[in-house]
């Protein structure tokens, strides 16, 4: 978060003088402080997630390209006289050990055309397919091999 926190003033004021470098990292030091206090935010989080970001960029990686291929599968459906939708539930575990990994898989199901999640507890999800087809494999699709690599969050 300092880090971030840092770039972004550098990024949002367009250029690098030393007075903006001094009062960027006092001001990121700063929030760091109060992050720290009100959201209990700390250096061992901040390196627990610095040391997952590669993984968390594979998951970024791995999502664009199934909201395509997942996109062109619904605009199919939707522009085909042939198939119909046929709404189906589909409940299944993922075994990801954290709240943060399972969460980041409900927000990718929700993300990706044609899959809705509508619950999520303790790693059990049910969600809604608009074929049953949709909600195969889930257990074991390539988002949850991803997630299952983070590691202390």
């Amino acid at each position: 978060m300092l880090l971030l926190s840092f770039l972004l003033w550098i990024i949002l004021n367009g250029r690098v003088t030393a007075e903006i470098v001094i009062f960027g990292g006092l001001i990121s030091a700063l929030l760091f402080l109060f992050l720290g206090r009100i959201f209990g935010w700390n250096l061992r989080r901040e390196g627990t997630l610095y040391r997952n970001l590669p993984v968390f960029l594979a998951y970024v990686l791995c999502l664009i390209p199934e909201i395509a291929k997942a996109a062109w599968a619904v605009a199919r459906l939707a522009l085909s006289p042939r198939r119909r939708p046929d709404p189906v539930l589909v409940e299944f575990d993922s075994g990801l050990p954290g709240t943060v990994q399972n969460v980041l898989l409900a927000n990718a199901i929700t993300l990706t055309p044609g899959t809705i999640t509508v619950s999520q507890k303790n790693g059990h999800f049910v969600i809604h397919c608009l074929r049953p087809e949709y909600g195969e494999g889930l257990s074991d699709c390539s988002f949850v091999r991803i997630l299952r690599k983070m590691k202390g969050i």
